[in-house]
């Protein structure tokens, strides 16, 4: 698992118009990156509109906002429209990029091999590295959106 103090792992993911989108591109300023469960569940959409809420105070801390789910670019399309997302919300369909980071979640719902994402943020620093990193087992949990702010400054 990933920890403060490593080296970000890189990705190459879409997002929701198909681009390939890769962890490099976002380099210039910090990220907070944040995986999410599964694309319109109720607490993924509480969270992530709280990151869309809050995107001018991340912005002015010098962060980017990307999000991470194993759903699809369709089904994140139609999530991400609905809700009005700023910014990108990228498909890891084959849970690459969430195994890299250690934050599977085997067996969603007791459903055999239905893999998703634990609920996690990691912010990564401008050199790459990661400078905060907040990972649960429990996917109705939120994260403490004002660490996660604390920890931009």
């Amino acid at each position: 698992m990933v920890q403060v103090g490593d080296t970000a792992p890189g990705f190459e993911l879409p997002d929701t118009e198909l681009k390939m989108r890769t962890l490099d591109e976002f380099r210039d300023k910090k990220i907070v990156l944040s995986f999410i469960v599964a694309a319109s569940s109720p607490v993924c959409e509480t969270e992530l509109c709280k990151f869309r809420d809050s995107w001018q105070e991340i912005t002015d801390l010098g962060a980017q906002i990307v999000a991470i789910s194993n759903d699809g670019p369709f089904a994140n399309k139609a999530f991400a429209e609905k809700n009005g997302f700023n910014f990108p919300l990228l498909g890891d369909y084959t849970s690459g990029t969430i195994r890299d980071y250690g934050v599977l979640m085997k067996d969603l719902l007791h459903i055999k091999d239905y893999n998703a994402a634990k609920r996690s943020v990691f912010v990564i620093g401008a050199d790459g590295k990661i400078a905060y990193r907040w990972v649960s087992d429990d996917p109705l949990v939120e994260p403490d959106y004002d660490k996660i702010k604390e920890s931009l400054k």
